[in-house]
């Protein structure tokens, strides 16, 4: 079956840096474009950034743009969101999502803390 583990976030003051990262299995990682999306408490799950299939094109939300950079590894099965300049407003949980097979399926989330 489709699994989506997110990890590396934690609680970290503002300026500073995470890398998220989201290990994927079940379906064929390679051909499938993936996705980070977050969600503040109290508000809609958001997109967050974008990489197509091996990695050559990648898009972001404007609020994350210039600061956080989406990446992928296929040999690992793994897809990373590098995260700089944080602020308190990135404070989330961060879920990694992926469509196979015309279904949407997404990891348990891993939450990011930015506060002093």
């Amino acid at each position: 079956q489709v699994q989506l583990v997110e990890s590396g976030g934690g609680l970290i003051q503002p300026g500073g840096s995470l890398r998220l990262s989201c290990a994927a299995s079940g379906f064929t990682f390679s051909s499938v474009a993936m996705r980070w999306y977050r969600q503040a408490p109290g508000k809609e799950r958001e997109f967050v950034a974008f990489i197509t299939t091996l990695g050559g094109t990648t898009t972001y939300a404007d609020s994350v743009k210039g600061r956080f950079t989406i990446s992928r590894d296929n040999a690992l099965n793994t897809v990373y969101l590098q995260m700089n300049s944080l602020k308190p407003e990135d404070t989330a949980v961060y879920y990694c999502n992926a469509v196979w097979r015309q279904r949407g399926y997404w990891g348990q989330g891993t939450q990011v803390t930015v506060s002093s």
